[in-house]
């Protein structure tokens, strides 16, 4: 991640693609290139969870068309690994103030299923950090939605290492061995972005905060959503991500950008947190009042 290499970076939907080249010398050099990356509204961030603050507005997404299984190209772009997303997939509510259409994903890791996920919770980095990458419905190019301060949502899934082989992801994992080299692609068949996401359990609880791209120009214009709960992942699957190469022809690892400052930012958690911990307060509340009317 820190070495001086020429990337190049595209943004791919539909028919149309954006592509931005530049000499990265490492992320702190970004801000030499594309003056945006030094900005006070940069991702990703480190989510202090006792600095967060309850949003009764961030209520239960909905998903529409995430069911809906296709086929798409997966490609090594030289920096990661991106699905384009070629169906009509929207989310909407947690307090979105209009449908966002999905566009692609794509993925940031450590090395061999070590520490790579770009947000961090508490200063914790898990393994890896998936990213659905949407914009506003009502653009039909991603040029127009990066120049709406809210034109772009991410919602970002965290990874965490499991001692049982997750299914859902062997397809994604397989394919990876088609795409070592940059601008490798292959076909990725029968996929569906709720396989992608729904092992993840809840996804009720998540933070939301205003930032950025996580790569060149840092384009401030991302609603991020980061789900609380990860998705499981084993050891092996974890590690094939470190099986890529980069442009340069050297591995592929490393591939997050570091945390940025907050800058006066406020972070929000869902109402989804707040209401289980109410249950089990409830709860305890309840088994405390049952031991001393018995002890009594």
């Amino acid at each position: 991640m820190h070495r001086c290499r020429q990337s190049c970076i595209t943004y791919t939907w539909s028919h149309h693609s954006l592509n931005i080249c530049m000499l990265v010398q490492g992320p702190d050099q970004w801000r030499e290139v594309h003056a945006e990356c030094g900005n006070t509204r940069q991702s990703p961030i480190n989510i202090v969870t006792k600095k967060t603050k309850l949003d009764e507005r961030l209520t239960p997404f909905k998903f529409n068309g995430y069911q809906n299984v296709f086929d798409s190209t997966i490609r090594n772009n030289g920096h990661s690994v991106q699905v384009n997303i070629p169906i009509t997939a929207t989310v909407s509510g947690g307090n979105l103030k209009e449908i966002y259409k999905a566009v692609q994903f794509h993925l940031h890791w450590g090395t061999d299923g070590g520490p790579g996920s770009e947000h961090t919770i508490d200063g914790e980095q898990y393994p890896m950090e998936l990213h659905i990458v949407h914009m506003k419905q009502r653009y039909n190019r991603l040029e127009d939605a990066l120049k709406d301060p809210s034109g772009v949502a991410v919602l970002g899934f965290f990874y965490e290492e499991s001692s049982s082989t997750n299914r859902k992801y062997d397809l994604l994992t397989h394919s990876l061995r088609s795409v070592q080299n940059a601008n490798g692609n292959t076909t990725l068949r029968k996929i569906s972005l709720n396989q992608l996401i729904l092992s993840e359990g809840n996804l009720t609880n998540y933070y939301r905060y205003n930032g950025s791209l996580t790569t060149p120009g840092c384009t401030e214009a991302v609603v991020w959503t980061v789900f609380e709960n990860p998705i499981p992942l084993d050891r092996e699957q974890l590690r094939a991500f470190s099986s890529l190469r980069f442009h340069d022809g050297k591995p592929m690892v490393d591939t997050f950008r570091p945390v940025q400052p907050l800058n006066g930012r406020f972070v929000y958690r869902s109402s989804g947190a707040a209401v289980l911990a109410s249950t089990i307060l409830l709860f305890a509340s309840i088994i405390t009042t049952y031991v001393l009317f018995h002890l009594n």
